[in-house]
C-alpha cells in the first residue's frame, strides 16, 4: 500500500498561496467555468487554453446557453482547440444537465463522472474545486510529483497505478481539498517538469522528495514506449470558382476529426495531373489554372499527415453527389469551424486573400 507524507498537504498549500498563476478560470471557479475549462485542459496547454476559455464563456457563459448553442457555433468557438469531440461532449453533457438537473452540475462525484466526456480525473477536479468534495484529481502532473516524491519506479501508464495513488491522496486529504489538487498539479506543470531538469531548487517538496535524494529525478516516472504513429500521405486541395467561393465538404460523421468540415483533400501525394483527372471524374469539376503549394504536416495522438498542396481555380456544373460546399472567405473566417491540420493551408484564405500559406507544422 502507497502511504504519503502528512506534512505534504501544508507545504503545498504554503507554497500554492505564493506562487499560484492567475488563471481566468480560479478567479471565479463557478462548477460551469471549473467544468469548461476542465475539458479544455485535457488536451490543451494552460497558455494556449486562456484565451480559448474567455472567448467561450462569454459566448456561452452557462449551461443552458452551451446546450441550445448551434453545432456550427459551437465548432467554431472551439476551431483550434481540436479533439473536437470534447467539445460534443460538452454539449451532449449540457443537455443532459438541463434536462435532469435544472442546467446546474450536480455536487455529486458519481453524478459527474456519468457525464459525457467527464472520466475519473475531470470529475475528481470539479468535485474538489467547484464543490469541496474530499476528492482526489490524479492526472499526468500528479502522477509525476508524487512517484517522485516517494521514489516509485512504477509505470504511471499501467493499470491501477493511477487508483492506488488516489486513494493514498484520499488519505492525507486537507479541507481545503480543491486547492490541494490544483497545488500537486501547479507544482508538477511549473517546478516538477515532465522534460528535462525538474527545478528541485525551487520544490517546496524538496526536503521530502526522495528520487531527489537518490539522484533519480531523471529515471521516474517510468513510461512504457509509445507506439510508432502510423505516417498518412495526404494531397490538400484548395478549389476556387471565379467568383472567389472555395469548396469545402464534410468529413465522415466517425472517424478522425469526424463531422468536420475541409477543404477537399484526397489519400496519398498526387500530381497535378492525378489532380485534375480526379476532380473532373469524380467531381466534374474542370481545373483551369493551378499551382503548388508547400508541403507540410501534422501531427496527431496516433497519425502524422505528410501533406501536398495544390491552389486549383476550377469551372464546371460539379457532381451534386460530392458534397462540396463553395463558401466566401469571410464566411470561412467567421461561420465554418476548420481543424487546425488544414490551418497552414487556409489561414491565407480565411484572413481574406484568395492564396495560401504552408509550412512544415503540426
Amino acid at each position: 500500500m502507497t502511504v504519503l507524507p502528512r506534512e505534504l498537504p501544508g507545504l503545498l498549500l504554503d507554497w500554492y498561496d505564493k506562487e499560484a498563476r492567475v488563471l481566468p478560470w480560479r478567479s471565479q471557479p463557478t462548477p460551469y467555468r471549473v467544468w469548461i475549462s476542465e475539458i479544455m485542459l485535457q488536451q490543451t496547454r494552460v497558455e494556449a487554453a486562456k484565451s480559448y476559455f474567455l472567448r467561450f464563456v462569454e459566448a456561452l457563459p452557462d449551461v443552458p446557453a452551451l446546450a441550445a448553442c448551434p453545432e456550427e457555433t459551437l465548432m467554431k468557438l472551439w476551431e483550434g482547440l481540436g479533439y473536437y469531440s470534447r467539445a460534443r461532449n460538452l454539449q451532449r453533457a449540457a443537455r443532459l444537465l438541463v434536462a435532469e438537473y435544472g442546467g446546474e452540475l450536480p455536487a455529486s462525484f458519481e453524478a459527474l463522472k456519468s457525464l459525457p466526456g467527464v472520466g475519473e480525473y475531470t470529475a475528481g477536479a470539479i468535485a474538489s474545486i467547484a464543490f469541496g468534495l474530499p476528492h482526489p484529481a490524479v492526472d499526468g502532473n500528479v502522477l509525476r510529483v508524487l512517484s517522485r516524491v516517494i521514489a516509485k519506479p512504477w509505470d504511471i501508464a499501467a493499470p491501477g497505478v493511477k487508483k492506488e495513488l488516489g486513494t493514498a491522496i484520499t488519505a492525507i486529504l486537507p479541507q481545503r481539498v480543491g486547492d490541494f489538487n490544483q497545488s500537486l498539479m501547479e507544482l508538477g506543470a511549473c517546478v516538477c517538469l515532465p522534460n528535462g531538469e525538474p527545478l528541485c531548487g525551487e520544490c517546496p517538496l524538496g526536503e521530502l522528495c526522495q528520487a531527489r535524494a537518490r539522484g533519480l529525478t531523471g529515471s521516474i516516472p517510468v513510461k512504457a514506449p509509445k507506439k510508432a504513429r502510423r505516417v498518412e500521405e495526404r494531397t490538400i486541395l484548395l478549389l476556387f470558382r471565379e467568383d472567389g467561393r472555395m469548396a469545402l465538404r464534410r468529413r465522415p460523421e466517425t472517424g478522425l476529426l469526424a463531422g468536420m468540415w475541409e477543404p477537399v483533400n484526397l489519400p496519398g501525394q498526387l500530381d497535378q495531373w492525378k489532380v485534375l483527372d480526379t476532380l473532373l471524374v469524380e467531381m466534374k469539376l474542370l481545373g483551369t489554372k493551378m499551382g503548388a503549394l508547400p508541403k507540410a504536416r501534422h501531427i496527431f495522438t496516433h497519425v502524422e499527415w505528410q501533406m501536398t498542396g495544390w491552389r486549383v481555380e476550377v469551372s464546371g456544373p460539379g457532381q451534386p453527389e460530392s458534397g462540396l460546399v463553395w463558401v466566401r472567405p469571410e464566411e470561412l473566417r467567421e461561420e465554418y469551424a476548420l481543424p487546425s491540420a488544414f490551418r497552414v493551408y487556409t489561414g491565407g484564405v480565411s484572413g481574406g486573400g484568395q492564396g495560401a500559406r504552408a509550412s512544415e507544422g503540426g
